[in-house]
């Protein structure tokens, strides 16, 4: 638990998901070594803030067998620092299932495991980070106002709702992706998205799903939909398309160069045309595409169908959900196809949206602080290469997004892919724009 008081930390860290833990160990590495609060007065000092009870990343979505989509190599610090002590490696080592992972002779851990790694480096940091704290706001603290703002106030709400400050003259804002719904859709407790999925599911009786349906093409939507057919083999399994099938994940080598780190460098500092040709060109290594190996077992599934005559796995491709509704204890889903353009509906028990996610805004958090916060002509923020918010002036303080930066750093910007040089280069950055004497 990170204390609080007169203290003035160089950084906060509101979310603590992988980003931040990767932020926490690269301060940690760094040679001007973090204290976690301050101790002695030397290092970086800093605190991170999470609004969960305890670390989780994506839990709802640790599926049986399910696998990582990116290298174990491509952890929290081994691309910033291969000999880091918080390395997946090191995890395997302290957990003794080094040789036998090296025999399992396979790049990609299983997604349960690779949690089981975020957990084990985050506990780590447990005096570094407040669980169950919820940072409301940032602003400006006052000053003699003589020159520009040097520190920050945050507003730290805990679980019992009261609210302390802390000071800190940098924050680094990781409050993850925002789920995104159907335009018109609302969740409730049979209409799920794909965050939430795995505590939705396991509260239903599952002999009560007679009639179940999955709308997305990307991963989520493809993995929902083999576990439900798998896990409930009396219910009929839709799967809702907007595509005309699912499109594969391109990982070959080459394309698999954009989420190197040099090619952060190269859009940021590239033209207009130069980015677009970024997502015209390499979108299909991320967005809304499947694994090679998912797409086969799902069609797989759907041809032993086809043998046995039977028909539980159903593809409605080319088709959109253009409104949701209950009847009684069913609901009901209004779909268009793309094929005749016909409307129709569909009656299920349970509906889940793997529809992606918006990206982190965090306007809101900032408030009063937003109008020291420069934009591009298309109102988003502009950047700095070290991931910091373009400020006015009369605002020294650093602002420092992990997320929502797609606009400027590309594809890379939110992704696991990147996270350990991201993360070092922003602790870089933090360290180089302290104040003279302090530390």
């Amino acid at each position: 638990m990170v204390t609080r008081g007169s203290e003035t930390y160089d950084v906060a860290g509101i979310g603590f998901g992988p980003s931040n833990l990767s932020l926490a160990i690269a301060l940690r590495e760094h040679p001007d070594r973090t204290t976690a609060r301050g101790a002695s007065g030397e290092g970086v000092s800093a605190a991170f803030f999470e609004r969960q009870p305890a670390f989780g990343w994506h839990r709802n979505m640790l599926l049986p067998s399910t696998t990582m989509q990116v290298s174990f190599l491509k952890d929290l610090a081994t691309f910033r620092n291969p000999t880091s002590d918080f390395s997946f490696v090191s995890f395997l080592h302290s957990s003794g299932r080094l040789p036998q992972f090296v025999n399992n002779q396979d790049f990609f851990p299983t997604r349960h495991e690779f949690h089981q790694y975020l957990e084990w480096a985050a506990a780590r940091f447990a005096d570094d980070v407040s669980y169950g704290s919820e940072v409301v706001s940032v602003r400006e603290a006052p000053g003699d106002g003589t020159g520009p703002t040097e520190h920050l106030l945050l507003d730290v709400r805990d679980a019992l709702g009261d609210v302390t400050q802390l000071r800190a003259r940098n924050v680094v804002i990781s409050t993850g992706l925002v789920p995104h719904m159907p335009s018109g859709v609302a969740r409730d407790e049979r209409v799920w998205h794909s965050s939430e999925f795995l505590d939705r599911y396991r509260r239903m009786d599952p002999g009560e799903l007679r009639s179940v349906a999955v709308v997305g093409a990307g991963q989520s939507a493809a993995e929902i939909t083999r576990f439900l057919y798998d896990e409930l083999p009396h219910a009929d399994v839709h799967a809702i398309v907007p595509s005309y099938g699912y499109s594969i994940a391109d990982d070959t080598p080459f394309a698999n160069q954009v989420f190197d780190s040099e090619a952060v460098d190269d859009y940021y500092f590239g033209t207009d045309q130069t980015r677009e040709a970024f997502w015209r060109y390499h979108q299909n290594t991320n967005y809304s595409v499947v694994d090679d190996d998912v797409i086969r077992a799902l069609y797989r599934r759907s041809y032993d169908e086809q043998v046995r005559g039977t028909s539980r796995l159903r593809f409605l491709n080319l088709t959109r959900v253009s409104g949701v509704k209950r009847e009684g204890a069913e609901t009901r889903i209004s779909l268009h196809s793309h094929v005749g353009g016909r409307p129709s509906e569909l009656d299920v028990d349970a509906l889940v949206c793997a529809t992606g996610y918006d990206g982190m805004e965090p306007t809101g958090l900032l408030g009063e602080l937003d109008r020291h916060c420069l934009r591009d002509d298309a109102g988003r923020y502009r950047m700095e290469r070290d991931y910091r918010i373009t400020t006015t002036p009369e605002l020294r303080c650093g602002i420092y997004l992990q997320g929502g930066t797609e606009h400027t750093h590309g594809l890379t910007s939110s992704l696991l892919s990147n996270i350990a040089v991201r993360s070092g280069e922003i602790a870089e950055s933090i360290v180089l724009r302290r104040p003279v004497g302090v530390g």
